[in-house]
C-alpha cells in the first residue's frame, strides 16, 4: 500500500468530485459528499489545517477508494 500524503481538505474534495461525488451540504466546518450509488463521507474543512493521514485513510475507506487510486487523482489535479 502506498504511503498517503498529508493533503488539504480542498484537495480531498476535488479528488472525490472527479470520481462522481457531489457536495450535498455544508454544516459548520464539515462538507458532506455523496455518490449516486449511496457512498457518503464527511470532510472537515478547517482553515489552514491539513487532513492527517489517519483521517484520510478513514475517508478513503468510507468512499471505497484505494490509496493508489487516490494518489492518481490528486496527481492529475
Amino acid at each position: 500500500m502506498a504511503r498517503l500524503p498529508v493533503v488539504t481538505a480542498r484537495e480531498v474534495i476535488h479528488a472525490l468530485e472527479r470520481v462522481g461525488f457531489r457536495v450535498v451540504r455544508r454544516r459548520g466546518s464539515h462538507v458532506r459528499l455523496k455518490h449516486l450509488d449511496g457512498r457518503v463521507t464527511s470532510v472537515p474543512v478547517h482553515g489552514g489545517e491539513d487532513i492527517d493521514r489517519w483521517l484520510l485513510k478513514k475517508i478513503l475507506r468510507d468512499v471505497q477508494l484505494s490509496a493508489e487510486e487516490f494518489l492518481r487523482l490528486i496527481k492529475n489535479c
